[in-house]
């Protein structure tokens, strides 16, 4: 996948995992959120309209990915994009997307 490189099977697996933890529609939603920032799952759960059962489950699929990193700042965890490259990932794919299939931005 990278050049000449090929990938081990755990390799497969570990990039699958992350993968798998973004093909949600909901996981998704939270990410753009937090891509504007930290965000507390209140706020979270403000931005994206989804409940806060549903958005504090989706968080921890994305937190046991290592896609969000949480910090506890008392009554409240805080979350952030655990590592800047998912963003490029996923501006990447909303490129793709545009470009071969139908408009996808407000």
């Amino acid at each position: 996948m990278l050049g000449d490189q090929r990938l081990t099977h755990r390799g497969l697996e570990l990039i699958a995992g992350k993968f798998k933890a973004l093909s949600d529609p909901t996981r998704l939603a939270v990410m753009q959120t937090l891509m504007q920032g930290e965000k507390s799952v209140t706020e979270i759960v403000e931005v994206t309209g989804a409940s806060q059962p549903n958005v504090s489950r989706h968080l921890g699929v994305l937190h046991r990915a290592g896609l969000v990193a949480r910090r506890k700042c008392w009554p409240h965890c805080i979350y952030s994009i655990a590592d800047a490259t998912i963003e490029d990932v996923c501006r990447a794919m909303c490129d793709t997307v545009a470009q071969h299939d139908e408009p996808i931005f407000e």
